[in-house]
């Protein structure tokens, strides 16, 4: 079986590339005080600033991180078996039940099925449970003045202190991953402020304590990003011997009448369903021989939360299972 890189199930994997360090980095308090004269340039207001600013310095195991981050060499069956555990499917099951009345209003308001939700909420924190241990701006901050990705990271920093200059949380409450990715739906600061949603009316975006604007935000956003209700993700699928390899690609789309002419078939060899005007693609993470799949425009809207076909897959098995 062969293996490919995955780099990380966070939203913030889209973003996050390699780079060279700059040559020289200035003096942490320069550089502190020249970032907050372009905030206030801003337009965010010196008390916002004080309160977000003083005192805070670098933070080693920030930097430590960003510049060791892991690159592990998973299967798509390792994967799964990590992240679409019969733990978290279990638990994913009683969170639906539990907050089955809000996920259901929030999903039949942006066409967003409930145990899609549920699934990414899952995947992204643990229902919840594991939202990250950091100050959001101290993090960016060392990630902005530590250099291998400072311009992107210097720009969440400045989204990241006019979050807070809005009122929708405090600097110590805002809390996420060490690069910045916040709340119960780990959202980047940009993410926040282009498709979060007051879900409660309270007049606040909270994405750490209330469900509802955490809910709601991700429905948003995948609704902007161009969900289907009417459609699935896709689904596992047989593959027949000798099936020509170029077919096997995100870039190549087929009626599902020509999948099941071509001899692919539901994984238990039923015939595929009939849908007229449904395209699919025919994917296949790990190669010839190893788990496959048909997917479906939805899917590619689970890439833009994450690009990793593994996510993908990951999210729409977890929340076919969740839903059953």
């Amino acid at each position: 079986m062969s293996s490919r890189r995955f780099f990380g199930v966070a939203l913030l994997c889209t973003v996050l590339a390699g780079a060279p360090l700059r040559a020289e980095t200035p003096d942490f308090s320069l550089w502190l005080a020249e970032l907050r004269a372009e905030a206030l340039r801003a337009g965010i207001s010196a008390a916002t600033l004080d309160a977000a600013l003083t005192g805070i310095e670098p933070i080693p195991r920030v930097i430590e991180l960003d510049r060791r981050q892991p690159e592990l060499t998973w299967t798509l069956d390792q994967y799964m078996t990590r992240i679409v555990s019969e733990e978290r499917v279990a638990r994913g099951r009683e969170k639906l039940r539990e907050h089955g009345a809000l996920l259901e209003q929030v999903g039949k308001q942006y066409g967003v099925p409930a145990r899609l939700l549920t699934a990414l909420w899952g995947i992204e924190t643990n229902y919840g449970q594991a939202s990250g241990g950091f100050q959001v701006i101290p993090a960016l901050a060392t990630l902005a003045h530590e250099g291998r990705r400072s311009d992107f990271f210097r720009k969440e920093l400045l989204l990241a202190l006019r979050i807070v200059d809005q009122g929708h949380v405090t600097p110590e409450g805002m809390m996420g991953s060490w690069a910045g990715a916040m709340g119960q739906m780990q959202f980047m600061p940009s993410t926040f402020t282009s498709y979060a949603v007051d879900g409660n009316g309270d007049g606040k975006i909270d994405l750490w304590g209330s469900r509802e604007d955490a809910f709601a935000s991700a429905a948003n956003y995948l609704s902007r990003m161009g969900w289907d209700g009417a459609r699935t993700w896709g689904r596992a699928v047989q593959v027949p011997p000798g099936l020509d390899r170029s077919l096997v690609s995100l870039d190549v789309r087929k009626p599902l009448e020509e999948w099941q002419a071509l001899g692919v078939r539901r994984t238990n060899g039923a015939d595929l369903p009939e849908v007229s005007g449904l395209t699919a693609s025919l994917i296949q993470p790990d190669g010839p021989g190893t788990p496959a799949y048909l997917v479906y425009d939805n899917f590619r809207t689970i890439l833009r939360w994450n690009r990793s076909q593994f996510f993908g897959i990951a999210v729409g098995t977890l929340a076919d299972r969740i839903g059953e």
